[in-house]
């Protein structure tokens, strides 16, 4: 039997048994959706979803269980993170309706209520009496990446933060312990400031390299994140308020872009150059002894979903068992990415898919596709972080839970704004720049701030400053 016809026939089986399960509890909002979709038996909804991996779970096992229960077919177009903002612009000025529900990074938000692209979902919370249940998503998440102008958009449907992950066994080693003791003066613990995280990766270096080294960073795509995270902790911040200005060149600035360039002198040759794959590798192989990383790593790490096919490129964990979990240094670990689930303006199935998106963020089924190996969707309700399942996938499951709820609870907001993709890039390129060593530090932040400078003239100063201001006005923009 071919791989995919086995998953199939395992699809039928599940949802024969989620039948009982999942939808015999009486009005669960689950069973309620698939109760109210029943008269659109038959529609066709086109879904917009990141392309690889992440659409996966929609097109493997979410999708065809929902046309399973309700006749509603889920048509899923693939697309990469900067190609879907341009795709509904094309689309909605056609006014195609091509586009049912869009997967959307939250932060990326504003472009799509800046263009009218979204529907308000206000209106089918209250009719589908759904309001009440999203007390159970994270505060962090339902304050933050729900509303733009006091109206609903988007239903959280992931649970991005970046947590620490260290190597517990050499954290507990006696003689790890009494030798940075006696050099350092304080006890061998997870690091609470970044401070403390550099003095025991260097501990860690000076002790195990070339074998294993005590840190290592994704300095190539993404590095954005890791620097907003912790240029908010040494009190810096993206603009005056008043102006504009972007103020990502203040000394805070350049405190932050120095401490990670001098960061690398514990971490392994070519770093500068590391990508998402690795830092993913070196931590997993044992090769590092902390890392700060997105929560799957705390799933791979512990070999979970090894025997799925469309996990076959994560390396082989050497560390299982191991692996421990804390707050990232400063207590404030970034929110970074996320996705949310919005409908289109121009959809003529809105009811519909509100109802699958309904579904889809349930409790009961949004549970099981966050224990879904593939399906990159992290715990963001608070009733994923009690579950008793999900504690048992690994013995450190339950720790692993409990400091996700924690770091989700002061994680830092990402920036956003109008085309804040173009603010990113900037900053990604510049820190890029600095982290090679091709400009000094000041350069490159004098650089990307000329840059984010012209990217606000050209939008509006007033108008951005609409959005900075409601951003900052959310818990967490900054500490």
């Amino acid at each position: 039997m071919s791989f995919r016809a086995g998953l199939l026939s395992a699809l039928i089986f599940i949802s024969t048994s989620l039948s009982f399960s999942l939808y015999a509890a009486s009005n669960s909002k689950s069973e309620q959706a698939v109760a109210h979709a029943q008269q659109y038996r038959g529609t066709t909804l086109n879904v917009v979803w990141n392309k690889g991996l992440m659409s996966k779970e929609v097109l493997l096992y979410s999708g065809p269980l929902w046309e399973q229960l309700t006749g509603i077919k889920i048509n899923v177009i693939e697309l990469a993170i900067p190609e879907v903002y341009p795709s509904v612009e094309k689309e909605h000025f056609k006014r195609s309706g091509s586009y049912d529900i869009i997967s959307i990074v939250p932060n990326r938000l504003p472009d799509y209520i800046n263009l009218d692209a979204l529907e308000p979902l206000d209106a089918f919370l209250d009719q589908y009496q759904y309001r009440n249940d999203l007390d159970d998503i994270t505060p962090a998440f339902r304050d933050n990446w729900m509303s733009v102008n006091g109206q609903i958009y988007s239903i959280p449907d992931d649970g991005d933060v970046l947590l620490l992950y260290y190597r517990k066994d050499l954290f507990e080693d006696p003689k790890n312990k009494a030798a940075f003791l006696k050099q350092y003066g304080y006890p061998l613990a997870p690091p609470k400031t970044w401070h403390e995280f550099d003095q025991i990766s260097a501990f860690f270096s000076v002790t195990y390299a070339p074998q294993m080294y005590g840190s290592a960073f994704m300095h190539q795509e993404l590095s954005h994140y890791f620097f907003s995270e912790q240029f908010r902790i040494n009190g810096g911040v993206f603009f005056d308020a008043k102006t504009m200005q972007a103020k990502i060149n203040s000394k805070e600035g350049l405190k932050t872009l120095e401490q990670m360039i001098a960061r690398q002198s514990s971490m392994p040759p070519g770093v500068e150059n590391w990508s998402f794959m690795d830092v993913l590798g070196a931590f997993i192989h044992g090769q590092l002894a902390m890392t700060e990383f997105w929560p799957p790593m705390g799933r791979w790490a512990e070999g979970y979903g090894k025997d799925s096919e469309l996990l076959a490129w994560v390396p082989k964990s050497l560390v299982a068992g191991k692996v421990g979990y804390a707050p990232s240094p400063g207590g404030h670990g970034a929110l970074a990415a996320g996705f949310g689930l919005s409908i289109a303006s121009t959809s003529n199935n809105k009811d519909a898919a509100y109802l699958f998106i309904q579904w889809l963020s349930s409790r009961e089924v949004s549970l099981n596709r966050v224990q879904t190996p593939y399906s990159l969707r992290d715990p963001y309700r608070i009733s994923h972080y009690n579950s008793a399942s999900y504690r048992n996938l690994w013995p450190s499951a339950g720790d692993y839970l409990d400091t996700l709820q924690k770091s989700t609870k002061n994680g830092l907001l990402d920036l956003s704004l109008l085309q804040i993709n173009l603010y990113e890039k900037s900053l990604m390129e510049g820190l890029k720049a600095a982290f090679t060593r091709k400009i000094e530090p000041q350069q490159a932040l004098d650089h990307i701030a000329r840059q984010w400078n012209q990217i606000t003239q050209s939008i509006g100063v007033e108008k951005q400053q609409h959005y900075y201001k409601e951003w900052m006005s959310k818990p967490l923009a900054y500490p």
